[in-house]
């Protein structure tokens, strides 16, 4: 390149692949856009003489580390704890390419290598451990990462507009430890100093991690106050004392809007791994999401175990259907493309467009769901957008088929309250999708039958589950195709027992599942469930909750979704032989008790 040296430098625990679903792309080719001289160094090795840390030199602004698409520790370790023999960020999908706690050992190899020069962390690890939180592996909390990994600065969520702030400043003359009031930023300082001006922020200050460490109740209203504000149209600054210093987290910044986003998707992105990879291996997550395209950011589900929007945020921002329909044009086009694309969706497929209908409603709210426990009346939930978005994508001449990848929400599909024209389209969206968005299976999460379950969970009752399948089964039947529904379903979150583990195995027997897509509950920084995991109550009404734990109990309660397997249903009997659930075993595996 002719360079004398780099204005930014960037460490990830992921292959490097030049697509907008890869974070480290979408840094890399924002900081290019802005003129600056970008490198990257993809998985470098931290065992040997660091020579991948030193490559580049110091460059000329600064240093940023991320672990890569998924938090490290979720990356390597099952909810059993058990360390996972595959990393589908990786050529061939081959495990140990990264550290533990990538971004914590990134960010301290550079610091001891370059103590002068500023190390931004970034991505999902970083941004879900900003504050004190439970880590699992460890099953301790932990202070803000901030606090740990010697990094200089986080930006949480989405980095676009905080980075594009921070470059601009930078490239006046304001030094780095001068950047102390960028919205959606960490910075840490010493507790004696007063906090940074801000006449536009108010400031709430979180109990200190000492005191969460030990009154797990204070941990809990902490988690409550987070999740509140991160949820809200205004949000204040958050900060809190850990040891001797004081971890500030500024307020997120919700200007970002589609015109933001469509810039982002215009980007010179190749779509290609690096061709370093040539000759090697495939690398799994790029073979799934290759032929993708996303519609949008964030989600107002709320699910309690989910991270979405803790990371990306509650508000749904979409594209505009012309950047949405360049970039099914450019997908048209690459070599190995032969006229399907594997997904047109987000974080649930069917938020695309939706918003308050009055936002004034919106700037007031702080729920942490807009259709839990109910579709909230203020909430557009119209699928005509979409509808529209699927049958210009179908009109390309090259698409033989768009299929919907990421889940749907039926809740939203299913809402009884809304104009007739809106139930409408809805049935006509849903009658689209069966007759030409399934490759052959949808994924849909009901994730548990057990309503007391669901509530912890904030999803919707089975019935609602019950009620799609039943459609999705009379759609497939008048198109006289055979496509199947694919339930997510969890084992071993809060408030469930092992009596609703019999009742969901029950309900998969009688509905004629054999349940594929199941997970063990994992614990994850910053969610609601993790939160309630770890202190054995509800941080919102402070009252005890039934936590599953151990992995004894985490391995019993998995057991109830393979039901169907002759060695299962044995080890089953066995358990539970002198169980007060006894009676519920028995009708499980009565054979006289036939599948519906």
């Amino acid at each position: 390149m002719g360079w004398s040296q780099p204005d930014v430098i960037l460490f990830s625990g992921d292959a490097y692949v030049d697509h907008p679903s890869f974070g480290t792309a979408v840094i890399g080719r924002l900081l290019e856009s802005l003129k600056l001289k970008v490198a990257i160094v993809p998985q470098p090795n931290w065992q040997d003489d660091l020579r991948d840390f030193k490559k580049f030199g110091e460059p000329r602004l600064f240093f940023g580390v991320t672990a890569g698409n998924m938090d490290s520790m979720v990356n390597h370790y099952t909810a059993g704890k058990r360390k996972r023999s595959d990393d589908a960020y990786t050529p061939g999908g081959n495990a140990g390419q990264r550290p533990d706690y990538a971004t914590s050992i990134y960010a301290k190899l550079l610091k001891q290598l370059y103590p002068n020069t500023p190390v931004i962390a970034g991505g999902i690890e970083a941004s879900l451990r900003r504050f004190t939180h439970y880590d699992y592996w460890n099953n301790k909390l932990l202070p803000s990462i901030l606090e740990w990994s010697h990094a200089d600065m986080i930006i949480y969520g989405m980095a676009e507009k905080p980075l594009i702030k921070i470059i601009t400043l930078l490239e006046k003359g304001v030094p780095f430890n001068s950047l102390t009031t960028i919205e959606q930023t960490v910075i840490k300082q010493s507790k004696k100093e007063p906090l940074p001006k801000n006449k536009k922020w108010k400031d709430i200050e979180l109990y200190s991690h000492e005191e969460c460490v030990t009154s797990k109740k204070r941990f809990a209203i902490n988690f409550k106050t987070i999740e509140e504000i991160s949820n809200s149209f205004y949000p204040p600054r958050l900060h809190q004392i850990c040891n001797s210093n004081r971890i500030i987290v500024n307020p997120p910044d919700l200007s970002v809007s589609e015109n933001d986003l469509d810039k982002i998707y215009r980007l010179p992105f190749t779509r290609m791994p690096h061709p370093k990879y040539k000759n090697k291996k495939t690398i799994p997550a790029y073979e799934m999401i290759k032929h993708s395209v996303v519609l949008h950011r964030g989600c107002f589900g709320g699910c309690s175990f989910c991270t979405i929007s803790a990371h990306q945020g509650k508000f749904v921002i979409s594209r505009s259907k012309k950047s949405i329909l360049n970039e099914l044009k450019q997908v048209v086009k690459m070599d190995d493309f032969k006229g399907y694309i594997s997904d047109l969706g987000g974080p649930s497929a069917n938020m695309y467009k939706m918003e308050g209908k009055d936002i004034s409603k919106c700037e007031k709210c702080k729920r942490p769901s807009c259709i839990f426990p109910a579709i909230c009346s203020n909430l557009n939930t119209s699928h005509k957008p979409l509808l529209d978005l699927y049958k210009n994508g179908r009109s390309i001449e090259e698409i033989k088929k768009i299929f919907i990848g990421s889940g749907i929400r039926y809740d939203l599909l299913l809402n009884k309250n809304i104009s007739k024209e809106e139930k409408e389209n809805n049935s006509r969206y849903i009658t689209e999708v069966i007759k030409h968005h399934v490759s052959g299976r949808l994924k849909i999460a009901p994730e548990h039958s057990s309503n007391r379950v669901l509530k912890t969970m904030r999803k919707p009752s089975f019935n609602l589950f019950k009620e799609f399948n039943a459609i999705f089964k009379k759609g497939n039947n008048e198109l006289n195709l055979k496509q199947q529904l694919i339930p997510y379903f969890i084992s071993s979150h809060p408030e469930s027992h092992d009596e609703d583990m019999v009742e969901l195995a029950l309900e998969t027997k009688n509905l004629n599942f054999k349940p594929e897509q199941v997970q063990d509950f994992t614990p994850t920084p910053m969610t609601l469930s993790t939160a309630m995991y770890y202190t054995g109550i509800d941080p919102y009404t402070l009252k005890p909750l039934y936590i599953p734990s151990g992995q004894k109990q985490k391995e019993r309660q998995r057991m109830f979704f393979f039901w169907y397997k002759p060695q299962v249903e044995k080890q089953i009997k066995s358990l539970y032989n002198n169980s007060k659930i006894k009676p519920l075993i028995e009708r499980l595996f009565d054979k006289k008790v036939k599948q519906k």
